[in-house]
């Protein structure tokens, strides 16, 4: 039995970040916020049978171990460990040193797929160097599953897609731990557990067929990534992440990380991000990929210095991609929170 544990920690790779921002760089980093509000996130139930969504404040390897072991799941058989390698020279991608633990705890190999925007993780030979040059291949093997080209994966009940595709090696994976970055994006309006499963394994314009441009165009074209529909693009992320869910074993052994730091406007697929103008956060964790998604977004709703962030959400119509995950059944709105110490 095959299986999928993902750890959130948006990850990414859309196109619309090449264009990067002029943006001045503040001296300091985002604190994080010792006041984050969880007692009035805005789907957040006391119901038992809304699936938990763990918090934790500490932004760190232990905070993220942590996190990943209250959900009480053991990646088995060869795991990968989705993440994304960021673009350079100066994107916010998750640092290795964070993520060390985790991914050594689940034996993991990193996996990645090349981009459809051009940039330096485009082909196989840059983006390996990318991913040496930022230190993944110091805690872990790394490997491009897009590397031999694409494969398709069918989609069951969407509108937009009947067939995602990713890279030919994610089906020498038994288990994934999709390890995101939640954060604003230039197309998407934001990036969190959804869009690592769609976006971000969906392969590059290096294979015959780009399941990025697939996604990117709601189904039209397998080589061009821009001006499709918007609503479109955003309905197929999510029925592209659910396929990814339904082909490891239906989604039975998910599990899934978002880590709220670093919340810029920008994607880590923009090698010039926006500076962060609000405070970290803090990681979440759990079996529900919509669910984890919904807390980030409440939570960054929630947050008193977020103008900017939901202002890039709402301009891309980007909680639509919640709605249709809801309507496809990817997962529940509703969620409870648990907060670690």
């Amino acid at each position: 039995m095959k299986k999928i544990i993902v750890l959130l920690v948006s990850t990414t790779l859309l196109f619309g970040c090449i264009f990067a921002r002029d943006a001045k760089k503040k001296s300091t980093a985002p604190k994080i916020s010792a006041t984050a509000n969880t007692k009035t996130l805005a789907h957040q139930t006391e119901e038992s049978s809304a699936p938990v969504v763990y918090f934790i404040r500490d932004i760190s390897s232990a905070g993220m171990l942590k996190a990943y072991n209250a959900l009480g799941w053991t990646a088995t058989g060869k795991t990968g460990v989705k993440i994304s390698t960021g673009e350079p020279p100066a994107s916010n991608y998750l640092r290795p040193a964070l993520l060390k633990d985790t991914v050594q705890t689940v034996d993991g190999t990193i996996v990645e797929c090349n981009t459809a925007y051009g940039g330096r993780r485009a082909s196989v030979a840059m983006h390996k160097q990318v991913a040496k040059d930022h230190g993944f291949l110091d805690i872990a093997q790394f490997d491009l599953l897009d590397e031999e080209g694409s494969m398709a994966i069918p989609v069951a009940g969407g509108t937009r897609l009947t067939e995602n595709y990713v890279g030919t090696h994610f089906a020498n994976y038994d288990s994934y731990l999709v390890i995101s970055h939640f954060k604003g994006h230039a197309m998407a309006g934001f990036g969190g557990a959804i869009k690592n499963l769609s976006i971000g394994f969906g392969s590059g314009t290096s294979s015959e067929k780009s399941g990025k441009a697939w996604i990117h165009s709601g189904g039209k074209s397998f080589a061009n990534p821009w001006g499709g529909d918007q609503l479109a693009f955003l309905e197929a992320m999510a029925e592209s992440a659910q396929s990814v869910c339904q082909y490891m074993d239906g989604g039975k052994n998910i599990a899934f990380i978002n880590v709220m730091n670093r919340l810029s406007v920008d994607c880590d697929c923009n090698g010039n991000p926006a500076e962060p103008d609000m405070h970290d956060i803090g990681i979440l964790a759990s079996l529900d990929p919509l669910a984890i998604d919904q807390a980030a977004i409440d939570l960054v709703y929630a947050a008193p210095d977020s103008a900017s962030l939901k202002k890039r959400i709402e301009s891309r119509q980007g909680l639509h991609t919640l709605d249709h995950a809801a309507e496809i059944k990817l997962g529940s709105r509703t969620y409870r929170l648990v907060e670690l110490n």
